[in-house]
């Protein structure tokens, strides 16, 4: 690719063998480019990025799933959009342009794009996908946004833009088409749903 990198996984004791994987590839590749960080169990999202962000040396930080719902064809396209525009945040989005979701079922489609709607209506974030997790942050702004956020689960990628615009962070995008995992299952369900809801109104009293 022509840039300089490492990749740092971080697994909470999945049992779909993503850890197993990850050490072949640090075999092929070499523990100076695969950098595994396990943690014992599931300790959320958040706590993941600090974990991953204490390990990283470089200076622009790119998150994404590592079950390939996230495409690694797009990374040169983040990489090429912050430089165009010199942007602290690039995001991924599935809802512009040439972006898209594949394998999802139409219920799913509608709640993500719903909570994409309602957001964007009491919020105004200035960005079209919220829910998205496939971005690239400069470093010191991944570790301000960090500090500030207090969200969990579904919201926490929600908070993470509307903090960012909050502080005055610029914020560009790219198109993506996000695959549904072939393995595994999503973990959206009611819960996730009422606890979105709840951190939307509490986003809006607060911003």
């Amino acid at each position: 690719s022509g840039n300089n990198f490492e990749i740092i996984i971080i697994d909470d004791g999945s049992p779909d063998g993503t850890q197993e994987i990850a050490e072949q590839l640090e075999k092929i590749y070499g523990s100076d480019k695969i950098l595994l960080r396990p943690r014992a169990r599931k300790l959320g999202l958040g706590t993941a990025y600090i974990h991953g962000m204490k390990h990283a040396t470089g200076n622009f930080i790119v998150i994404m799933d590592a079950d390939l719902s996230h495409h690694p064809k797009f990374i040169p396209e983040f990489i090429r959009k912050q430089k165009e525009g010199n942007f602290d945040i690039v995001s991924g989005t599935r809802y512009k342009g040439s972006g898209g979701v594949y394998g999802w079922d139409l219920k799913r489609k509608l709640i993500s794009r719903g909570a994409n709607f309602i957001t964007q209506v009491l919020l105004r974030p200035g960005a079209s996908d919220l829910t998205g997790s496939f971005r690239l942050y400069r470093k010191e702004v991944l570790q301000k946004l960090m500090e500030k956020c207090v969200s969990k689960g579904y919201v926490f990628q929600m908070e993470m833009i509307v903090r960012a615009r909050q502080l005055g962070y610029t914020i560009g995008e790219v198109p993506i088409s996000f695959v549904d995992r072939v393995y595994g299952e999503s973990k959206l369900g009611g819960n996730e749903i009422v606890s979105f809801l709840k951190g939307l109104l509490t986003l809006f009293a607060t911003t």
